[in-house]
């Protein structure tokens, strides 16, 4: 329920958009600014939530949480205006954000070993099917009800899980953060992770991962629809077959991680990535490759990042257990920062050929796989 709060916020109300936009006589560039608003709320409030249960444990800080989550959902469904909507949707992450860090960080402290990334996996598996249903839902919702009926539904979500939370869910933290919260503590506690190899080696392949996944997010409607003609249909029956090859490479890694390893299954992950990418590219340099063509190399490459992602994870939060929360948030925010920096670059940089998310995905794909092979000296410990 916590890893599909986050996707599920982001992704329900997308069919919603332009009645939104009728209903509150807003223009499309505000409007729009409901999704940004999203991001970035939710990128900077990971920088806390994670400190914070280190110091006062994770169910009082997940609590608040979702309790500024469901507030902020009865705005949203309530909004009267844009700017209303638009402020309503930022605490909104703010509150989501939270049970996204600290369901990594409760799985860090239940588990050990390969445990972690197998449980990370099983979660990514979720996190991968949200987006996939998120949209038919609200698609049905918007039709039925109007764009209100997706928030109600979301609070509904969000009531349910505090009150799971508060009646099922232990306090995973065996020992708290000494030192009070503060903003020189959560800077050494970054530094501490930063000066470590193997989290930056974790680091820069879950980013690379995710990078990726929003390159393709942000380039798909525009590659297949206005350069290869698909139509609106098409396109949604399209992502959804490449999005599929997530889900499909988290279902391998929960099945095989605990025979192969962590790293073995991270290092496969990673050389499907780079094989996607490297395919797109060959393709678009050498065959005269149609919109299926550019859907099968991204299938292939997600196949990699569903292997990959939450091996990534594992293996940058394992060596912390006294600071779990932190790391978990630290992690979050590069990954998310990152992925919305890239989203933005490929929006821009795009033109009338799919060259310029074929080489994004090459580089990223590529670069995950010098790092894995690189370090594996450094990943021996984990």
């Amino acid at each position: 329920m916590l890893t599909g709060i986050g996707p599920l916020s982001m992704d329900m109300y997308l069919a919603s958009l332009p009645s939104i936009g009728r209903l509150l006589n807003a223009p499309t560039s505000q409007v729009q600014l409901t999704i940004s608003a999203y991001l970035i709320g939710f990128a900077v409030a990971q920088v806390f939530h994670g400190p914070l249960s280190d110091r006062h444990g994770r169910k009082p800080v997940l609590l608040t949480a979702l309790g500024i989550y469901l507030v902020a959902t009865l705005a949203c469904a309530l909004s009267t205006s844009i700017e209303m909507l638009i402020a309503a949707r930022f605490l909104q992450a703010v509150g989501g954000s939270g049970a996204s860090v600290l369901a990594r960080t409760i799985v860090r402290d239940m588990y050990d070993g390969r445990r972690i990334g197998r449980e990370l996996a099983r979660m990514a598996a979720i996190m991968a099917l949200a987006p996939l249903v998120a949209p038919l839902i609200g698609g049905v919702l918007e039709t039925a009800f109007g764009w209100r009926s997706n928030f109600v539904l979301l609070l509904f979500v969000g009531a349910a899980t505090w009150t799971m939370v508060w009646f099922l869910l232990p306090e995973t933290l065996r020992q708290r953060a000494p030192e009070p919260v503060s903003a020189g503590s959560i800077v050494r506690s970054y530094r501490r992770f930063l000066a470590d190899k193997s989290f930056v080696i974790h680091l820069g392949i879950a980013t690379c991962c995710l990078t990726g996944l929003f390159a393709w997010i942000s380039g798909a409607a525009f590659v297949l629809q206005d350069i290869y003609g698909m139509s609106a249909l098409a396109f949604g029956v399209s992502f959804a077959i490449g999005s599929s090859g997530y889900m499909l490479g988290t279902i391998i890694a929960a099945r095989f991680v605990m025979h192969w390893g962590s790293g073995r299954t991270m290092g496969l992950g990673a050389a499907a990535m780079a094989l996607g990418g490297a395919v797109m590219v060959a393709m678009l340099a050498f065959t005269p490759v149609g919109a299926w063509g550019i859907v099968a190399a991204v299938g292939l490459y997600l196949v990699g990042m569903g292997m990959t992602l939450a091996q990534a994870q594992a293996g940058a939060l394992l060596p912390y257990p006294d600071r779990a929360g932190a790391a978990s948030s630290l992690l979050g925010f590069v990954i998310q920062t990152a992925s919305a920096v890239m989203g933005a670059i490929i929006g821009h940089v795009l033109g009338t050929t799919a060259w310029p998310l074929a080489i994004a995905m090459m580089l990223v794909g590529g670069l995950s796989l010098v790092l894995w092979t690189l370090s594996r000296g450094v990943r021996g410990r984990v």
